[in-house]
């Protein structure tokens, strides 16, 4: 069960992701953050760790019931990382390791933290980035809200969401296009951009 801070964090991506730019990425990147690169192998990479920990743990992708393909959703959590710690840096906020190893901790050490992530479509390898990123957002809505409980957290919301737009994704369209009106009929990350033989976004890549 989810906190609610991580279901406010996720409040917060929804309506990011809205603000994001779908235009094609470079060649050879399967996303640009705010100019920073994340390559179509970096990428590779991290769906392959995902696939095997999943395999590992004995979870089968469909269980997850991910709103896109693994290589969406795998993509869409490296972007969105970058995406909150840029802004974070950018606002002075900073996340130190001692705190990132207290999440991890509370959560029941490493491997149970990683094994929890991978309902979150985050390869162990970028469970510290990841939790980094999540942190930095927290911090930034409590700075902007005055405060760290969850009315704090919803006034800082409106203000991290609107300055979400100074650090721009743009997505290889070989994934999609992002879904700027996700609801309960269309939940979809992404939607199939019919181009470069994209995938349907709601199908589930083993």
């Amino acid at each position: 069960m989810k906190s609610t801070r991580v279901r406010v964090i996720l409040a917060v991506a929804a309506a990011g992701a809205a603000l994001t730019a779908c235009s094609p990425a470079q060649a050879g990147a399967a996303a640009i953050v705010g100019g920073d690169r994340i390559s179509s192998s970096e990428l590779d990479r991290n769906v392959q760790e995902y696939q095997n920990a999943l395999g590992r743990a004995n979870v089968s992708p469909s269980q997850l019931q991910f709103p896109g393909t693994i290589p969406q959703v795998v993509l869409y959590q490296l972007a969105s990382a970058k995406q909150y710690t840029m802004l974070g840096e950018s606002k002075g906020v900073a996340v130190t390791d001692a705190e990132i190893d207290q999440v991890i901790t509370g959560a029941g050490g490493q491997a149970q933290y990683e094994q929890q992530l991978l309902q979150e479509a985050v390869a162990p390898s970028q469970a510290r980035d990841f939790t980094r990123g999540k942190l930095m957002l927290t911090k930034l809505m409590a700075k902007y809200g005055g405060g760290s409980d969850e009315a704090a957290l919803r006034r800082g919301q409106p203000q991290v969401v609107k300055e979400l737009q100074n650090v721009k994704i743009t997505w290889n369209p070989r994934y999609g296009e992002l879904n700027a009106q996700r609801s309960q009929q269309m939940p979809m990350l992404f939607v199939d951009s019919n181009r470069f033989g994209a995938n349907p976004a709601g199908a589930q890549q083993q």
